[in-house]
């Protein structure tokens, strides 16, 4: 059975890619903002799930005969969830805030069959923010931006983004935006990959 990636994400894919697991990308069409809304007093675990399956189910409607991977990674500082920055300003505006504290990642997955649901997987990190200078964020901003903007934490780790750690506690794939050592297990137990 072949793998449908449920997003347009270069680095979900160049991760799957990199395993060895070939994907067709097909983007989800999902409301993420009402989804959670509808779920705002839920834990971010549950949330990042609840939108993996979102993307994953939604595809797999559109492709019953194939198995679909939906992604989802969620941010949250001080009890404060973050979502992609709108503008470059509101990346500054998010920087400033994460400086100094604690971000904790949230990544999910799920795999989709035939409309429904039959794997969902969940992975944290706590990433420690270093103070971060005005003259730091903007030249970070400036030799980063846009592709920081499609991200819910305004970083790329395997870019500039590391620079703005002191400590980083978590498994790097989950950091990149997948649980991918979880998702590799579920391939295999759905006999996409050999065992």
């Amino acid at each position: 059975m072949s793998l449908i990636l449920a997003s347009n994400s270069a680095s979900r894919r160049a991760m799957l890619q990199a395993a060895g697991v070939e994907v067709d990308c097909v983007g989800a069409d999902v409301d993420e903002r009402a989804l959670e809304a509808e779920m705002a007093d839920a834990p971010p675990a549950e949330i990042a799930q609840a939108l993996a399956a979102a993307k994953a189910s939604a595809v797999s409607a559109d492709h019953p005969d194939r198995l679909v991977l939906g992604g989802d990674s969620l941010v949250v500082v001080d009890g404060k969830r973050f979502d992609k920055p709108a503008s470059r300003d509101e990346a500054v505006d998010h920087l400033r805030f994460f400086s100094g504290k604690v971000m904790h990642l949230h990544s999910a997955a799920a795999l989709a069959s035939g409309g429904r649901v039959v794997w969902l997987g969940e992975d944290a990190a706590a990433l420690h923010v270093r103070d971060l200078g005005e003259d730091f964020i903007a030249a970070y901003l400036a030799a980063e931006w846009p592709e920081v903007g499609q991200t819910v934490g305004v970083f790329r780790i395997e870019a500039m983004g590391v620079q703005l750690f002191d400590r980083i506690f978590g498994d790097h794939f989950t950091i990149l935006g997948m649980p991918l050592l979880q998702v590799l297990g579920a391939l295999r137990e759905q006999g996409v990959i050999p065992a």
